[in-house]
C-alpha cells in the first residue's frame, strides 16, 4: 500500500498527499489502494541528464518529441506517412503479417509490423479476429482501461499569482511557477474522497488538480506576457451517474468546478482566463486512442504489469500474429514517456528480422 510506503518515510501529510499524486496519477485508485505504490516507482525511477527520477518539459511542447522522433527515422531512411489511417493488419496465406492496409485501399507491404496503439485497437479492431486464440482475445476485451483523468488546457493573459507565495510587482515568474504544482492535495483523504465520488458516478468536487505552465521555461508557446496552463485533472468517470452523457454543460460544469478550486489558491486566475479546452476521458479516447481515455493504454495495476502486459504469454512484443509487434504503452514496462516498450520491441523486431 502506498499510504503506509509514505506513512514509514514521511510525517508531513501534505508532503505524503503531494507524493501519492504520482502514485494514482492516471489511475481510477487511491492511495489505499493496493499495488498503488507501484505506481509512484514507475514515476520515480529512471533519470534525465543524470539526475534521479527528474522530470522535464519539452521545448516546443510534447509535438516535438514526436518531430525529433520523425527526424531521426526520416535521417535513416524512413517513410512517414502522416493523417493516413491504417485499415487492419495484412495477413498473408500462412497468418503472417505482410504489411497494412489504409483506409484509403493502399496496402503497404513489410516483412514485420509494429504497432503503438492500444493493444484493444491492434488486437480487436486491425487484426482479424480468426487469427487469434480465444483466450487471448478474451483477455485483451478484459482488460481494465478505467481513466479518471480529465485534461484542461487554458490560455491566460497572465501569470497565475498564489496566496502561499504572491507575485512581485515585475510579475516575472519565480520558482514555483517552473515546476508542477499540486492543489487539493493537503491530504491523502482528499485524494481518497475525490476517488470514491467518482466510483459512484459523480466527477470530484475537490479534484485533485496538477498544474504546470510551460510557457515560463518555453516563452513561445504563448504570446508575450501570456501563458498556457496545462492541469491535468482527476477524479472524473468516464461514464457519469443515471447514465449521463458528458455533454458541453456537463464538461463546463466540472471545468467551473476545477477553476473555482484554483480561485481559493490564485485569486484572479478565472478572470485571467481567455480560453480553455476540455478533454474527458470519451474526448481522450475519441481524439488520441487511448483506451476509456487511459493515458497508459490499460492500468498500471499489478494483474497487469510485467510477465502479464498486456497478456500472459505475450509480454516479450511478440503476438499471436508472426510478424506483428505491440510496442507502446500497452506493452511492457507500461505508460510513460521513457520509450523503453518501443527500444525493447524494436530489439526483438530486429533479431527477428534476421532471421527472415
Amino acid at each position: 500500500l502506498l499510504g503506509q510506503i509514505l506513512d514509514h518515510w514521511f510525517e508531513s501529510e501534505p508532503l505524503k498527499a503531494t507524493l501519492a499524486t504520482d502514485a494514482v496519477i492516471g489511475a481510477m485508485a487511491s492511495p489505499h489502494t493496493p499495488g498503488s505504490g507501484y505506481v509512484l516507482l514507475h514515476h520515480v525511477m529512471g533519470e534525465l541528464e543524470g539526475r534521479r527520477g527528474a522530470w522535464g518539459y519539452v521545448a516546443g511542447g510534447m509535438g516535438a518529441l514526436s518531430q525529433a522522433i520523425a527526424h531521426a527515422a526520416t535521417a535513416r531512411g524512413a517513410h512517414i506517412f502522416a493523417e493516413k489511417a491504417v485499415c487492419h493488419v495484412l495477413l498473408g496465406r500462412d497468418g503472417q503479417a505482410q504489411g497494412v492496409v489504409l483506409q484509403d485501399g493502399t496496402e503497404v507491404r513489410s516483412k514485420l509490423v509494429l504497432s503503438n496503439a492500444s493493444p484493444q485497437i491492434t488486437f480487436l479492431e486491425l487484426t482479424p479476429q480468426e487469427q487469434l486464440p480465444k483466450d487471448f482475445v478474451q483477455r485483451i476485451q478484459q482488460l481494465d482501461t478505467r481513466s479518471p483523468v480529465t485534461k484542461i488546457n487554458v490560455a491566460v493573459d497572465r501569470l497565475p499569482s498564489f496566496l502561499a507565495a504572491p507575485n512581485g510587482r515585475d510579475s516575472q515568474p519565480l520558482p514555483h511557477h517552473q515546476c508542477s504544482i499540486h492543489l487539493n492535495c493537503e491530504g491523502t483523504h482528499l485524494l481518497h474522497q475525490a476517488f470514491t465520488e467518482a466510483t459512484h458516478g459523480h466527477p470530484s468536487s475537490r479534484p485533485m488538480i496538477e498544474l504546470c505552465i510551460p510557457s515560463v521555461l518555453d516563452p513561445g508557446l504563448a504570446p508575450q506576457g501570456c501563458h498556457v496552463v496545462s492541469l491535468f485533472t482527476q477524479y472524473t468517470p468516464s461514464m457519469l451517474a443515471g447514465g449521463q452523457s458528458w455533454d458541453e454543460q456537463a464538461r463546463n460544469a466540472y471545468a467551473d468546478t476545477v477553476f473555482d478550486c484554483i480561485e481559493e489558491y490564485a485569486p484572479g486566475f478565472k478572470a485571467s482566463v481567455i480560453g480553455r479546452d476540455i478533454l474527458t476521458p470519451p474526448d481522450l479516447e475519441r481524439i488520441f486512442g487511448l483506451p476509456g481515455g487511459n493515458i497508459f493504454h490499460g492500468g498500471m495495476s499489478l494483474d497487469q504489469l510485467y510477465f502479464a502486459r498486456p497478456a500472459p504469454s505475450y509480454s516479450g512484443y511478440r503476438s499471436p500474429v508472426p510478424g506483428l509487434y505491440l510496442c507502446g504503452s500497452g506493452a511492457h514496462p507500461g505508460g510513460g514517456v521513457m520509450g523503453a516498450a518501443g527500444r525493447n520491441a524494436a530489439q526483438v523486431a530486429i533479431k527477428d528480422f534476421r532471421h527472415l
